[in-house]
């Protein structure tokens, strides 16, 4: 009986508005590689690493909408108040609806504990660095869907088995020919963004990665070039220089911000959103 009062009234209180879910909006959270994408309007616009169920069955696989966004939930079992840096569910809290649990369950939320991040940790939940469960609670809308699975392909690759409408990819030309590319360019905080060695063996720099720092060093002629995985402080020739949008690594690939890495080497740069193509002259 107390199942389905509780069903009553979450069809009562949630259902006549997901129809009003915009669907521009989708998560990905991909439990092969820990890692979460944030789609809006047929784009993918930020990519994050998460932990998720310490087995493989605990986080659970399948389309869910969110149906709840809390900040500062108290963590009830342990009762630990929200708000306390002990919360292991950290101050955000975006509840799923999964098997009837409502979003008091299953959720997508912080964490007081930052080196489980990209792990297998978890009771079935999935955790977020503290900061990046804020930037992705303010933006993303009630009744949006997530897609939780475990696979090889490719971010958009899930997306378009989803319906998720995207928009055509980035292109780059380089003297006027189009470069071929294994992996399409991204478009992070309106700056497009394109996979490290294909754009460093185009402009013909040498390029190493440190792997223990997370550190790219790309040379050219007189010029170089430092960047690191997530910071947007960078250097050419030694002169620190603040980026718009730091490199990124999403599903295993590299990716730079071609303006910077571009010009930085000597090449001239110019973007045509509306035919979202990046031309570059040698």
């Amino acid at each position: 009986m107390k199942k389905i009062f509780m069903l009553l009234f979450f069809l009562l209180m949630f259902g006549p508005q997901f129809a009003h879910a915009s669907g521009n909006q989708l998560i990905i959270i991909n439990k092969a590689s820990n890692e979460l994408a944030f789609y809006e309007k047929g784009e993918l616009v930020k990519t994050f690493p998460v932990g998720t169920g310490r087995t493989e069955g605990l986080t659970p696989e399948g389309t869910f909408p969110i149906v709840n966004k809390i900040k500062n939930r108290p963590y009830y079992t342990g009762g630990i108040p929200g708000g306390d840096p002990k919360n292991p569910l950290g101050n955000r809290w975006l509840g799923l609806e999964v098997l009837g649990t409502y979003g008091t369950t299953y959720a997508i939320h912080g964490n007081n504990n930052p080196d489980s991040i990209g792990k297998y940790v978890s009771a079935g939940c999935v955790r977020m660095h503290n900061e990046d469960i804020r930037w992705l609670f303010d933006r993303v809308e009630l009744y949006t869907k997530v897609s939780i699975v475990n696979s090889k392909k490719s971010f958009d690759e899930i997306a378009k088995a989803n319906g998720y409408q995207l928009k055509p990819p980035v292109k780059v030309l380089v003297s006027g020919k189009e470069l071929k590319l294994d992996v399409n360019p991204v478009i992070e905080n309106n700056r497009v963004l394109i996979p490290m060695r294909t754009i460093f063996d185009e402009l013909g720099a040498a390029v190493q990665w440190e792997h223990t720092s997370k550190t790219i060093v790309a040379t050219k002629n007189n010029q170089s070039i430092k960047l690191k995985i997530h910071s947007t402080q960078a250097t050419k020739n030694g002169q620190f220089i603040t980026l718009d949008t730091a490199p990124t690594i999403r599903q295993n690939t590299t990716f730079v911000p071609v303006r910077f890495v571009s010009e930085a080497l000597g090449v001239e740069v110019k973007w045509d959103s509306n035919k979202r193509i990046v031309y570059l002259g040698k």
